[in-house]
């Protein structure tokens, strides 16, 4: 199991500075992600600013962007890092999609990202291998790369990441999801599974899990096993646990989440949140989250047995494991040297 690190919402000036502390620290890897700025910008500056550590994004928004401008700027940072980097993508949900990016929500958004996905990897052949852009689909039509808009092949030292299987410069691509739909098709042609926070281990082994294995299976053992990325909830005292307590009822009011709660027989309560939300009653919400509640989606341990907690709760489901906490330097190091040293093969 590999510990990574979140990087704060920040500017980027701050990056450096974190980048460095978290590959000094130990950290496998550092994730940015698609909240307050843009989730690719910092990638940069991490693969400028550290040597071997891992860095992504958890992830980038891909409905609101065209395969073409995934394809290029993966292609870049993967050249910038030596092949250190994963494409981390995920759809978002319908509202933030339509009225937060102004896109159009498509009817089927499985279709669409095994298209995206499709489609960046046919830009990635065209420019290695000089073959001819032709991905025709639903949603993309791509035929147009004359040599001036190639950027030609990667010769990456060190070799891509051993989480992919492919011959080419293979950069990881790991796909987000709660549902089955998803969770299928990062089996099928993903590299790993990014675990939405709103988790336990019963909605991972009886419904996640299962639904890569059968993406998997479509593959007839030609693809390597996906790398499963959990972001875990975690709490070593009162007051993380009441953060953990705020986020998983803002999470839990989403109505494309409420399958995770339905599972646990929570569904009512979803359903609450989410009336709650609508009207922007958010400090109604805290209190419909109870201890039960808190207890299968976040790790609660004093924080000298919390890295053991932890590993107990995940053994056997995940390879890699990034608490929702950010990694700040300078603030709790000894705690994440601990976790480092603990979790982290």
């Amino acid at each position: 199991m590999h510990l990574d690190a979140a990087l704060p919402p920040i500017h980027l000036k701050h990056v450096p500075e974190i980048a460095r502390a978290a590959e000094e620290m130990g950290f496998a890897a550092l994730w940015s992600t698609e909240t307050q700025h843009d989730p690719f910008l910092p990638q940069a500056l991490i693969a400028e600013h550290t040597q071997t550590m891992q860095m992504g994004t958890a992830i980038a928004v891909s409905f609101a962007r065209s395969p073409a401008n995934l394809a290029y700027t993966a292609w870049d940072l993967a050249a910038q890092s030596g092949g250190r980097f994963i494409l981390g993508l995920g759809t978002q949900v319908k509202a933030h999609i339509e009225r937060r990016f102004g896109m159009p929500w498509p009817e089927s958004p499985v279709k669409k990202m095994r298209e995206q996905i499709e489609a960046i990897r046919a830009f990635w052949d065209c420019w290695q291998n000089n073959s001819k852009l032709n991905f025709r689909g639903e949603y993309y039509r791509l035929s147009l790369m004359s040599p001036f808009f190639n950027p030609g092949p990667l010769a990456l030292t060190p070799s891509p990441s051993p989480d992919s299987g492919r011959g080419e410069p293979a950069i990881p691509i790991y796909l987000a999801g709660v549902n089955t739909g998803l969770a299928k098709l990062a089996g099928e042609l993903c590299d790993g599974f990014l675990v939405h926070p709103l988790n336990s281990p019963r909605y991972l082994e009886e419904v996640v899990l299962p639904a890569i294995a059968e993406g998997e299976a479509k593959t007839n053992g030609e693809k390597q096993k996906t790398v499963i990325s959990v972001t875990a909830f975690a709490a070593g005292t009162p007051e993380e646990q009441n953060f953990a307590r705020a986020q998983v009822a803002f999470y839990a009011s989403t109505p494309s989440y409420r399958p995770v709660m339905a599972l646990h027989g929570w569904e009512e309560v979803a359903e609450k949140l989410s009336a709650h939300a609508a009207k922007g009653e958010w400090g109604e919400m805290f209190g419909l989250v109870t201890d039960e509640i808190l207890a299968a989606f976040c790790v609660t341990a004093p924080a000298a047995d919390l890295a053991q907690a932890i590993q107990e709760r995940y053994a056997g489901i995940a390879n890699r494991i990034t608490l929702y906490i950010p990694f700040v330097p300078g603030e709790r190091d000894g705690f994440w040297k601990e976790m480092v040293k603990e979790i982290s093969e």
